[in-house]
């Protein structure tokens, strides 16, 4: 492996933050000038743009050094993580799109609320709030991972760069600052996966070297990794597409039903390929550099390249660190002001624009806390989709099973399955059965049991009427 001298850092740097630097003044050019602006870009966003803000907001830094990682580990297999993305986005669109876009709301804890009420919405608000804040220490880490290989700077450093560039981004631009600038990340971000595929794969000498030389698991379809875990992650992903609550913004802000529509295929379209490039990417690292970490898995072909082109590679991850980062923040922030702060404050739209402006450099760097305890990006990647699957399960039992009408049903579910998948993770998965499945079925068991249950606060009231009515 290489070693960039003094000039070669200085040039990679200098790529960097004039990237940087650009993007950062066009976010300001862009900048939301109100609360609508910020929240859901006034409704008028193209389905193209939309597409791609769906596609960075589950193939960013994350699911990139995550799922390089993965199959660095357990092979080719790894791809799946970021497939089941691909096959959720269409799947969304058939089944909710439409139903969450007729209610007008902008965040899924509201489309909710339409039939169990304010208690549930700010149960859901707060497992979403939980698990979109672990979302991002992983986006930080990788993207740390990444920033820390080029410029020689340590975790702490590299994540506190990731938090200072990211929070301005989304704080300042909000959803209709972010869209143009999220475009080019996405556009950087493909060039730079391409361009270490097709660096990996002439340092190897192409597919064929690997598939004779490795383990066998490292080219079947399931790895190392098994099919039990594999099929959890595509319900976890596709679940977690279904009730994200970036997802659910950037639904909204387009102009209607059919161009919501069109944004899911246009996401689809963009993941797929990139889903097969990285794992490629992971096996190659483990081929060429079985010494290393795993988490370096992507980055470690920066130090090979020459250094014009590591200078644009290292920018095109930093741009996936930053729309992943910038994303998900946006959407803990339209959480907490639409879900807490407008219901209790009711603050003019001056105020709510302001405060909004606040708390995002709040959620911007609360994850740093957090950034040192997290050695498997990918777990926890699924943990957070686990933890969003419940949500979903919730959310389908609301829109297309009208008898369960039980408040009490989906609090209790919501909360028994945000409690139980975490122990369960915690425990590191015991029986060999996936958190994924635990938050499957546990909110639809407790739905169920609470269907069964008789409310006797319901029955009180029939039995009321039904006296009222004989009198």
């Amino acid at each position: 492996m290489n070693h960039f001298s003094a000039e070669d850092t200085l040039l990679i740097i200098g790529i960097v933050i004039a990237y940087i630097i650009f993007t950062t003044w066009l976010t300001f050019r862009l900048r939301s000038k109100n609360s609508g602006d910020f929240m859901e870009g006034s409704r008028a966003m193209p389905a193209f743009v939309v597409g791609i803000l769906l596609m960075s907001e589950f193939i960013g830094a994350k699911s990139t050094i995550g799922t390089a990682q993965a199959a660095f580990e357990d092979g080719f297999a790894a791809s799946w993580s970021v497939i089941g993305a691909a096959i959720g986005f269409p799947l969304f669109g058939l089944l909710l799109v439409k139903r969450i876009y007729s209610t007008g709301k902008i965040t899924i804890s509201g489309a909710i609320a339409e039939k169990y009420g304010t208690t549930t919405k700010n149960i859901i608000s707060l497992i979403m709030i939980y698990a979109l804040l672990l979302v991002n220490v992983g986006n930080y880490v990788s993207g740390a991972a990444a920033i820390s290989t080029v410029l020689k700077v340590n975790l702490p450093v590299a994540a506190f760069i990731t938090a200072i560039v990211s929070t301005f981004y989304f704080a300042f631009g909000g959803m209709k600052g972010m869209a143009l600038v999220t475009v080019i990340h996405s556009a950087l971000k493909y060039f730079g996966v391409i361009a270490i595929l097709w660096f990996a794969l002439s340092q190897t000498g192409g597919l064929q070297p690997m598939i004779d030389h490795m383990p066998d698991y490292y080219w079947t379809w399931d790895g190392n990794i098994g099919a039990t875990t594999i099929v959890a992650w595509l319900i976890g992903t596709i679940g977690s597409i279904f009730c994200t609550q970036f997802v659910i913004q950037a639904i909204s802000s387009t102009k209607d039903v059919k161009s919501a529509k069109r944004a899911t295929w246009v996401a689809f379209f963009f993941c797929m390929p990139i889903a097969l490039a990285i794992g490629v990417i992971g096996v190659a690292a483990k081929y060429l550099h079985p010494e290393i970490n795993s988490l370096y898995a992507m980055p470690v072909f920066l130090q090979d390249m020459r250094p014009w082109m590591a200078g644009l590679v290292t920018t095109s991850l930093v741009a996936s660190i930053f729309v992943s980062v910038s994303t998900v923040a946006l959407a803990i922030a339209s959480l907490v002001v639409k879900d807490f702060y407008v219901p209790y404050r009711k603050p003019t739209p001056e105020q709510e624009f302001k405060a909004t402006r606040w708390l995002s450099l709040f959620i911007g760097f609360l994850p740093l806390i957090f950034v040192l305890f997290v050695p498997e990006v990918l777990k926890l990647s699924f943990f957070t989709r686990a933890i969003r699957l419940s949500i979903s399960v919730v959310a389908v039992i609301a829109f297309y099973a009208p008898f369960f009408k039980s408040a009490r049903g989906a609090n209790a579910g919501l909360i028994g399955a945000c409690v139980m998948t975490s122990v369960w993770y915690m425990l590191g998965d015991p029986f060999g059965i996936n958190n994924m499945y635990i938050a499957l079925i546990t909110p639809a068991i407790i739905m169920a049991l609470d269907y069964l249950i008789p409310n006797k606060a319901k029955n009180s009231t029939l039995s009321t009427s039904v006296e009222n009515n004989g009198a």
